[in-house]
């Protein structure tokens, strides 16, 4: 389905009639990164059934809904539940949500993501900042009629995961001792796990981590002129790289454990968004 700017118009229409609350940062909530919601004071909560043309999370580890409230004093909306190229939609439909917090106000988009380590040096539980993205292998939310109030046709892609902002939230989390990777992500189309050969190519490109997600939500963010910074969890290291095979559960299962890691780098990210404003 392709959309047009008044669509998405409509789709904001009906959540404006729900609520007033202007957000300033947006938050992509990854499997497993769900209960990020309880550290916010709740103002709201939107499902994406309820509102009008908006594609809704058909993973059972997604709760498929808007979240707004404030992180300690800062405005914010979460998505608690994305939407995946895996799901049968197109990667404009993924993009859905983060258009929709763009044109509801966010200034930055910080995206999480549960991923696959390539990165032999990682391990189940590490965090990685994104620092760039390989996103050829799957289509792009831009491709098709471009809609001008959103960006230029052909948006610059050189700063991906603000460095500037990134650096900070690096630096910033050395200083509290929290253990912290950096690192480029990959992603892939699933549903099914990569191939050993798959990750064989990944680790060629330059990949550190993979997943089923992120890319086009930061392709659209950023083409939107939103800052945009990112991170990885990383549940379980990729096809190949050790004996282990892969499942769902064991994505949970990492996510539940690294929960405390997880608060504390969402914090300093905060921080550093609190501070750059």
């Amino acid at each position: 389905m392709d959309y047009s700017y008044s669509d998405y118009e409509e789709m904001v229409k009906a959540i404006r009639t729900k609520t007033d609350f202007a957000p300033i940062v947006g938050i992509v909530l990854g499997s497993g990164l769900g209960q990020f919601v309880s550290r916010v004071k709740v103002k709201a909560i939107i499902p994406y059934s309820g509102i009008p043309s908006m594609p809704v999370s058909t993973n059972a580890n997604h709760a498929g809904c808007f979240v707004f409230g404030y992180y300690d004093d800062i405005p914010v909306v979460l998505m608690q539940g994305r939407l995946h190229l895996y799901e049968g939609y197109s990667a404009q439909q993924v993009v859905v949500p983060i258009r929709i917090m763009g044109l509801l106000g966010i200034k930055y988009l910080v995206i999480t993501n549960a991923a696959g380590g390539i990165n032999t040096s990682f391990k189940p539980g590490d965090l990685m900042l994104l620092d760039d993205q390989i996103t050829c292998l799957v289509e792009s939310p831009l491709r098709g009629p471009n809609i001008e109030e959103f960006g230029t046709r052909f948006p610059d892609m050189s700063n991906i995961y603000d460095h500037k902002l990134t650096y900070k939230i690096y630096e910033k989390s050395q200083k509290e001792n929290l253990p912290i990777q950096k690192g480029v992500y990959m992603q892939f189309y699933g549903p099914q796990y990569e191939s050993k050969a798959e990750i064989r190519m990944a680790r060629t490109l330059g990949a550190d981590s993979c997943g089923m997600s992120t890319t086009g939500e930061a392709i659209a963010s950023v083409s939107m002129g939103i800052k945009t910074v990112g991170f990885s969890l990383i549940t379980n290291m990729a096809c190949g790289i050790t004996d282990q095979k892969l499942s769902d559960d064991e994505v949970i299962e990492i996510g539940k454990r690294s929960q405390d890691e997880t608060a504390k780098l969402m914090n300093i990210i905060m921080e550093v968004i609190r501070d750059d404003q």
